[in-house]
C-alpha cells in the first residue's frame, strides 16, 4: 500500500514538474539561468541510471544525463527547449505501440479493457483509429515543438508548451467524446453505456496508470 501511495506520488511529482517545466525555462532564460534545467534533468537521469535494474535501461538513463550534462554546459539554451520534444516523441511512440501488429494491442484499447471485458470488435477497431489519431497528434507536436526550439523566442516556444498544447489536447479529447457518443449512439455494445466524462476521467487515471507500468516493463 505504502509503495503504490508512493508512486502515484512520485508520478503527480513527475507530472507536476512537467507542466511547469516551460514556465522555469522561460524564468531561466530571464534571468540567464539556461543551464538550470538540463542540470536538473541530468540529476534526474542520473538516479533513474542508479536505480535501474537492467543494464540496457541504465546505460539508455546514464546517455540522456551526460547529454543533459554536456548541453548545459555548451547549448544551455536549446537543451533546456529541446527536453520536450523528447517528451512528445516518447508519447507517439507509447499510443503507436501495437498499431502495425496483431499480436500486442495499442495502449487506449487495453485501457478500455479492463473497463470493458467484452468489447466487440467495432470498439477493437474504434480504438486503434483513435491511437493513430493520438500519435499523429504527439507527432505533430514533436515537429512544433522542435521548429519553435530552434527558431523560435523564448515566449513563443514556453506558451506552445505551457498553454497551448494542452488546450489542443482537451479539444481533441473533448471532440473525441462528442464523436464517440454519436458514433455508438445506435449500437448497444457496450453493457453499461456510453460512460460519462467524469466516469472516463477516473478510468483513465486508474486503468491508464496500470496499462502504462504493465507497458513499461516490456
Amino acid at each position: 500500500m505504502q509503495q503504490k501511495a508512493f508512486g502515484i506520488l512520485k508520478g503527480f511529482a513527475f507530472a507536476s514538474l512537467f507542466i511547469t517545466y516551460p514556465y522555469l525555462v522561460y524564468r531561466g532564460m530571464e534571468s540567464g539561468m539556461n543551464w538550470l534545467a538540463p542540470l536538473v534533468f541530468s540529476g534526474i537521469f542520473l538516479y533513474r541510471a542508479w536505480l535501474a535494474q537492467e543494464f540496457r535501461r541504465r546505460v539508455l538513463n546514464l546517455v540522456f544525463a551526460i547529454a543533459l550534462l554536456l548541453g548545459a554546459y555548451y547549448v544551455q539554451t536549446l537543451t533546456a527547449k529541446i527536453l520536450p520534444v523528447l517528451v512528445q516523441l516518447t508519447l507517439m511512440v507509447f499510443f503507436g505501440r501495437g498499431l502495425f501488429g496483431d499480436k500486442e494491442l495499442t495502449f487506449i484499447e487495453r485501457v478500455v479493457r479492463l473497463q470493458f471485458p467484452e468489447s466487440p470488435p467495432a470498439v477493437s477497431i474504434y480504438c486503434r483509429q483513435l491511437s493513430l489519431i493520438w500519435t499523429v497528434f504527439f507527432a505533430g507536436n514533436a515537429l512544433v515543438c522542435t521548429l519553435l526550439a530552434i527558431y523560435g523566442t523564448g515566449y513563443g516556444w514556453a506558451f506552445y508548451n505551457g498553454v497551448l498544447i494542452y488546450v489542443l489536447m482537451g479539444v481533441l479529447g473533448i471532440g473525441e467524446y462528442i464523436y464517440r457518443r454519436i458514433h455508438f449512439a445506435d449500437l448497444s455494445v457496450l453493457h453499461q453505456g456510453i460512460p460519462d466524462p467524469m466516469t472516463t476521467i477516473k478510468a483513465l487515471f486508474i486503468n491508464g496508470r496500470k496499462v502504462f507500468l504493465e507497458m513499461k516493463e516490456r
